[in-house]
Parts: C-alpha cells; sequence; structure tokens
C-alpha cells in the first residue's frame, strides 16, 4: 500500500462536484481527492453516481456545479479527448478497441508515429511503432506472441491487458478503471489484476471502479464509497471489512459502520 506523507500534495482534488439531468440529481455535492501514489476504488449500487463522477472527471459530461483541480490546476475538459491530452487515460467495460486491427494499430489508435508527410498523405513508421507496443506490453507483464493478428480473436482477458497497455504507456499522470475484470473468468481476472499491482510499482495513480469487494481489498489504498448520488464514506482498505463497506453501500446499519477516513 502507498506510504504517502502527510504533506503530498493533491493530484486530483474535486470539491462540490454536481450534475443534474432536469429535476434529477444524479451526483450533488462530491469531495474528492486523491493523492498521485494511491489507488482509490470507487464503489456503490447501480445508480449511485459512481458513473457520472467518471464522465465528469473524463470530460464525457460537463458538471452543473463544482470544481476539479488537477495536478495542482484548476481544469474544465469539454472532451474526452482534453483529458486524455491533460493525462487522465480511462479503460472503460466496452474497451475501445478496434477489433479488425492489430495490437500495435490499437495501441497506437489516435497517436500514429509517421516518418513523413506526402501533402494529405502520411507514411507511417510500422517499425518503431511495433517496437514501442512490444515495449508497452513488456512493462505491463504481457505477451502476445503474434502482434500482427487482428484482436477479434483474442480473449476477454488479452483484449483486456491490451486496453490497459496502451493507457498505462503514454505517460498518463492517472488511469481509470471501470470494471476492469467484470466479463473475466477466474485466470483472466488473476492476469489483470497483476498488471494493476505492476502499476503501482511504477508509481502510476489509478481509480478502479468496481463491485468485486475481494478485488478492492487486495488492490487499493482507500474505497469511497457512493450511495443516492453524493459520497457517503471514504474507508482506508488496510483497517476496514467487506461488511463495513457493504453497510455504507446500503445505507443498512451505517452507525455501526467504522467511521470514513478524511479524503485528503
Amino acid at each position: 500500500m502507498s506510504q504517502h506523507g502527510p504533506k503530498a500534495a493533491p493530484l486530483l482534488d474535486i470539491r462540490g462536484l454536481t450534475k443534474h439531468y432536469g429535476g434529477v440529481r444524479a451526483l450533488q455535492d462530491a469531495d474528492f481527492t486523491m493523492r498521485a501514489d494511491e489507488h482509490v476504488a470507487i464503489v456503490g449500487d447501480n445508480g449511485a453516481g459512481k458513473s457520472t463522477f467518471v464522465r465528469l472527471i473524463t470530460g464525457v459530461e460537463q458538471p452543473t456545479a463544482g470544481e476539479i483541480r488537477f495536478n495542482g490546476e484548476p481544469v474544465a475538459f469539454r472532451h474526452p479527448l482534453d483529458a486524455r491530452d491533460a493525462g487522465i487515460e480511462t479503460v472503460y467495460q466496452t474497451l475501445a478497441l478496434a477489433d479488425h486491427l492489430d495490437v500495435t494499430q490499437n495501441i497506437f489508435l489516435g497517436r500514429e508515429e509517421v516518418r513523413f508527410r506526402l501533402g494529405p498523405f502520411s507514411v507511417l513508421n510500422k517499425r518503431a511503432m511495433r517496437q514501442r507496443a512490444r515495449e508497452l506490453l513488456q512493462e505491463t507483464g504481457i505477451n502476445i506472441p503474434d502482434m500482427n493478428r487482428p484482436i477479434m480473436g483474442m480473449s476477454g482477458g488479452q483484449r483486456q491487458c491490451i486496453a490497459i497497455s496502451r493507457a498505462a504507456g503514454w505517460g498518463s499522470k492517472l488511469i481509470i478503471m471501470d470494471e476492469p475484470t467484470a466479463a473475466l473468468g477466474v485466470q483472466e481476472t488473476a492476469r489483470v489484476e497483476a498488471i494493476i499491482r505492476r502499476l503501482r510499482a511504477r508509481g502510476v495513480p489509478v481509480i478502479i471502479v468496481s463491485h468485486n469487494l475481494r478485488q478492492v481489498f487486495d488492490l487499493v489504498d482507500r474505497i469511497v464509497v457512493f450511495r443516492q448520488g453524493r459520497i457517503a464514506a471514504t474507508l482506508d482498505a488496510k483497517s476496514s471489512s467487506s461488511n463495513e463497506v457493504v453497510a455504507q453501500i446500503t445505507g443498512v446499519g451505517v452507525d455501526a459502520a467504522a467511521p470514513a477516513v478524511p479524503a485528503t
């Protein structure tokens, strides 16, 4: 687990983040702080506000109110590309991979390296991209023997690993993973979790949205619980129990649950 100092500056500092859809309050007054040496989990029932929170952070949607500071600067992302350019990479459940393309093409999708341009035409540096793609996979401990094979024939675990490698490979200041192992079997889940641990060893901060409490306790430093559009609690993963997290998620027996730890 992280050993951050008390004066470490926050990487992500959110105050009063709010999103209304007409009369529906999807998210209300969310305060969230994350240091650059942390792995944090976001948990909660469906409709608790988790997905709305992630969409606001990553520029998919804009908040009704509130402030987001990233890397010490106020930000107002108008598009996911703005968040990506700032260093926030997101691995969605849908993965956003192109099935007909191979591993290298997927890793460099939208970031292709060009050898030279001839008017409106470009000549790609395929050799350099293939070499860099292999390096990125090696850094996250992934072995894909045939890099030229379209990914449509690969397993869910391999595809997830490629998506994570792509996110981790671009100097990311923060990676957000939305249910990274929800559709995977036991062995593939273990492989993805091993990659997340390697990201910790490399000092890459990660936010994991997950319903898998065993996974949450194994992988993160803090657990942020959303309930009915609000952040209900922030718990220390090392000193809390699954019963305490479930109590905060459901609101049943909250008085008996462990007190929330500060978000900073």
